[in-house]
């Protein structure tokens, strides 16, 4: 489970954490849109937690990370034009899965929760859309570097808001890159130096209250 990050300086591929905005979600909606909860989080849990060098940490309980395996791999083989990413959220034992509506995702998503708890987000563009771009434009890489940008990472975002672009020439790539790739393409751009790889950290951890 783990959305896809390109770590540019010699092509490194990997994943990272990302921590999305994710305010409180509103409690469960009727319909196919906005956001809405499984029967699970009618029921309160307390948060495990393990202790490693003296200081606690909190950990994803086995059926919830059971449970976000299984919504992992149907949403990105059977319902791919839909699924864009998921985090945890250890502290309220809860999983969020964000998509671009789709009912029968959303009954998959059900199915697949069993009694655990998952908040459903909708989302902009799916992983599989994402994807493609974000593979579009590493092909590019050195199109861009002649041109005076020099991208650092190139990420697509595990709530489907878009494909973040980090570089150190951030104005230059506002200006040419959604010239060149349409007004309309998903890209959200970030001033970021050099890339240092970093080691794979798993799923996205959402933040907590306060942060």
């Amino acid at each position: 489970m783990r959305r896809f990050r390109c770590l540019l300086g010699g092509l490194l591929l990997g994943a990272v954490l990302m921590t999305g905005a994710c305010d409180e979600p509103r409690p469960a909606e009727a319909g196919l849109t906005g956001g809405w909860t499984t029967a699970g989080c009618e029921f309160s849990r307390t948060p495990e937690t393990m202790t490693i060098d003296g200081r606690t940490h909190p950990v994803t309980p086995a059926v919830l990370a059971a449970a976000m395996a299984r919504i992992d791999a149907g949403g990105r083989t059977h319902h791919a034009a839909s699924y864009a990413g998921l985090e945890v959220d250890q502290q309220r034992v809860r999983a969020i899965v964000y998509r671009v509506p789709s009912a029968a995702f959303d009954d998959f998503i059900r199915q697949a929760a069993e009694n655990t708890c998952i908040f459903v987000r909708d989302a902009a563009h799916s992983l599989e859309e994402l994807t493609r771009w974000q593979d579009h434009i590493a092909a590019d890489l050195e199109a861009w570097r002649s041109r005076g940008v020099r991208i650092s990472t190139i990420s697509a975002r595990h709530d489907g808001v878009g494909v973040e672009i980090g570089t150190q020439d951030l104005e230059r790539a506002r200006e040419k890159m959604p010239r060149h790739y349409g007004r309309t393409a998903p890209l959200i751009f970030v001033e970021e130096g050099p890339m240092i790889p970093m080691p794979t950290t798993g799923v996205p951890i959402a933040p907590q209250p306060g942060g």
